[in-house]
């Protein structure tokens, strides 16, 4: 069974001479404990591409599955435990909330889903320690710089126990030294059994997957193993 599966996906806004085809007949697989980088050139439907993976919208034709359930079967409030409980998410814009402090931020999914105050506390800590947060965790995210911020995200994506990691340029906001121990963690993530997809722009970053995809203009036109060099990535990213 593989965690994540879309069938022709295809994702339309608007109508008429207006409609935009983010995604077109998009098939694309992951398996546990897999990493898939997805990368492409602005506009390709990376972005698109998460928040329907992620249950966030629903695709215009195609369906998803998650570790074999269908999307379209579940209720709404259905596809938020599932958000809640299996999906970690990592946002371009981070989605911290700015009145709870960088531990509550990481501890606020377990906690929703019933795990004790205690026990969430030490979890997210332990994330926040990870990811070199340890004194950083009773900061409000407007006390933090954009790296740091970036991280919490990434904390709160990974805690708990989690099967699949979405993450839109999960190393956007950092230096290279933050941005290889960020996907130390995300890999070591996928060893432990979750399966992740990270949309990125960065051949480095890319290069820590098991495969990447490539897209343009919502198609899928080629998938390939991360060569040696990242930098016949960059070249393939930027043909695509």
């Amino acid at each position: 069974m593989s965690a994540l599966e879309l069938r022709a996906v295809s994702k339309v806004y608007g109508d008429g001479r207006a409609a935009v085809h983010a995604l077109r007949d998009v098939v694309l697989s992951v398996d546990d404990g897999e990493l898939v980088a997805v990368m492409g050139p602005s506009g390709s439907g990376k972005s698109t591409l998460l928040t329907i993976a992620g249950a966030l919208e629903a695709p215009t034709a195609g369906e998803v599955f998650v570790r074999g359930d269908a999307l379209s079967a579940m209720s709404r409030n259905d596809r938020a435990r599932l958000r809640r409980r299996a999906i970690g998410f990592v946002f371009q814009d981070f989605n911290l909330l700015a009145g709870l402090t960088a531990l509550e931020n990481v501890t606020l999914p377990l906690e929703l889903d019933g795990v004790g105050t205690r026990t969430a506390r030490a979890t997210g800590q332990a994330a926040l320690d990870r990811l070199g947060l340890a004194e950083q965790s009773d900061r409000f995210p407007d006390e933090l710089s954009g790296g740091e911020r970036q991280r919490v995200a990434i904390a709160r994506a990974i805690v708990g126990e989690r099967h699949l990691l979405l993450a839109d340029e999960p190393s956007g906001a950092l230096d290279s030294v933050n941005a290889e121990s960020v996907m130390r963690l995300i890999r070591s993530s996928c060893v432990d059994g979750v399966s992740g997809v990270v949309v990125t722009h960065d051949a480095q970053l890319a290069a820590w997957a098991d495969r990447v995809v490539f897209l343009r203009d919502g198609r899928v036109v080629d998938q390939t193993s991360p060569p040696p060099d990242p930098e016949s990535l960059l070249s393939s990213a930027s043909d695509a």
